[in-house]
């Protein structure tokens, strides 16, 4: 990050940053995923062809340690956006087992849509992490990353730094908008793990995916003063 003066901000020169020293660190977590037979995402800057600014990523590795996917934060702030990433255009899934996975980053727990966006493409559960937000903001993400779990009737696990947690720590919510399993509230380093369940029927979530069509048009009232009239009891 470059700056042009006491307590302004310029645009961030990602010409000094060793991408080579990326590179390796990159693939050391695939050679480990390797070894321990794990699917790993993880987050890391994403270098694209000159002049433009990397997106801001997370890749997808293999319990293979291959590189399956990558997905890119599309709804950036306004400083991200200005001075330091280009953002992503598209959702992303994968799947393992037969669950279908979507991914969600940075202050994308803010917009509703993403996760409307993936309950459309059918996934299982939205991998969602974040790295940006103080103590004291954290807890609206947690909130919000439970209510899109029970909204569109899905999985959601909430990944945020260890420090973050003396607020609200990380967690996996369930489809019901509750959590499942939840890191200790101390600042250390933590993993939460969960069994993800899927019901075959999922009579809530096509209900709602029902409802959101056309379903009401057919059995609206458009000529009856006693609906149009909102100034009479």
């Amino acid at each position: 990050m470059s700056e042009t003066g006491p307590g302004e901000i310029g645009l961030s020169d990602w010409t000094w940053f060793e991408w080579t020293v990326l590179r390796d660190e990159l693939d050391a977590t695939s050679r480990v995923a390797r070894e321990l037979g794990l699917w790993t995402v993880f987050g890391s800057v994403h270098r694209l062809s000159a002049p433009h600014r990397p997106h801001n990523s997370l890749y997808v590795v293999s319990d293979r340690g291959e590189l399956v996917t990558r997905y890119d934060e599309r709804m950036l702030s306004n400083t991200k956006v200005s001075y330091l990433y280009t953002p992503g255009n598209a959702p992303v899934t994968f799947e393992i087992d037969g669950i279908r996975f979507g991914c969600a980053l940075g202050m994308e727990t803010h917009y509703p849509e993403i996760f409307t966006e993936y309950e459309g493409l059918d996934v299982d559960c939205v991998l969602f992490s974040t790295t940006g937000e103080t103590p004291s903001a954290a807890p609206a993400f947690a909130a919000e990353a439970l209510g899109h779990a029970a909204s569109n009737t899905y999985w959601v696990s909430y990944s945020a730094h260890a420090p973050q947690s003396v607020a609200f720590p990380s967690g996996i919510a369930a489809p019901d908008g509750r959590w499942t399993a939840q890191c200790p509230p101390d600042g250390a380093a933590a993993i939460a793990i969960a069994d993800i369940e899927i019901d075959p029927m999922q009579r809530a979530r096509l209900w709602r995916r029902t409802a959101r069509g056309d379903l009401y048009a057919p059995h609206q009232v458009l000529d009856d003063p006693r609906s149009d009239g909102r100034n009479t009891f």
